[in-house]
């Protein structure tokens, strides 16, 4: 029996693997005529067990192929049981339940493994699966009013780990922000701006008026335009003043956006507006 041999067993193929040696050991079956011939192998799956004490590897084999080849789940997997003992780094086989066949692997098999992760380094689990097809990754996407919060940290690693996981595979990934920079929220952010503007020359705003954003992460914003326009816009009228510090303020905010990204570790191909 030919087996998989030591060089062809890899830990980021080990499932794929052994399903198709379980696969070659069936049609060999077919081939004495222990089983029919032509038998349909596609249903056949090689998991891990759900318990960590039945084994390494888990198949479903016997069950999916026990009605097509007219035999009980276990006396089938009791033939494949026997062939599988063969194959190099089984340490053993066992049937459980109705038929579910699990195997347990030498400890030099996942030696082998380590070594070949660590001779890998950072290409180990590289595939070309992905064929170089474009795949756009939107994420975090923040509305451009304030500082990313604990849940768009989450967003952020989650999406970063996601475009990183389909570039691994293969996939051309851009990562991209949408910054949702029409509508009303943003004229609401240049209106606080304003105020925090005006502060900043010196003038009692008082209380920030219901409806604008009260945080003191705009007081730089309001002192950095202050700093760049003096008193410019102090008496203009809002028509006047608003679509000049609509974008000043949308820059200062995707700015800390930035800088909270880069903090993570996380860096966009592409800002939309």
């Amino acid at each position: 029996m030919a087996g998989l041999s030591k060089e062809s067993i890899k830990l980021v193929n080990i499932f794929s693997d052994f399903r198709d040696e379980i696969v070659r050991i069936v049609e060999e079956l077919g081939a004495e005529a222990a089983l029919p011939g032509a038998l349909d192998t596609a249903r056949i799956s090689v998991d891990v067990p759900k318990d960590a004490g039945f084994g390494d590897l888990s198949t479903n084999a016997a069950m999916v192929l026990a009605k097509p080849a007219g035999m009980k789940p276990r006396d089938l997997a009791q033939m494949l049981v026997e062939k599988l003992a063969q194959v190099d780094g089984v340490v053993s086989t066992d049937i459980a339940g109705p038929g579910f066949i699990n195997i347990r692997l030498k400890g030099a098999v996942w030696r082998r493994c380590l070594a070949e992760v660590l001779n890998a380094g950072k290409a180990f689990g590289n595939s070309d699966v992905g064929g170089q097809v474009p795949v756009n990754v939107e994420f975090v996407s923040a509305n451009p009013t304030g500082p990313l919060h604990i849940g768009h940290a989450r967003g952020a690693v989650f999406g970063d780990v996601l475009a990183s996981l389909l570039g691994k595979a293969g996939y051309a990934v851009t990562r991209e922000y949408y910054i949702n920079d029409a509508g009303g929220q943003v004229d609401t952010l240049a209106r606080s701006v304003y105020l925090r503007y005006r502060e900043a020359l010196g003038d009692d705003v008082g209380d920030i008026p219901e409806g604008l954003y009260p945080g003191d992460y705009l007081c730089p914003v309001g002192e950095a335009l202050a700093k760049r326009e003096g008193d410019r816009w102090r008496d203009a009228p809002e028509s006047e003043w608003l679509p000049e510090i609509r974008p000043f303020s949308i820059d200062a905010m995707m700015a800390l956006v930035r800088e909270d990204l880069l903090a993570l570790g996380v860096k966009q191909d592409v800002f939309s507006s």
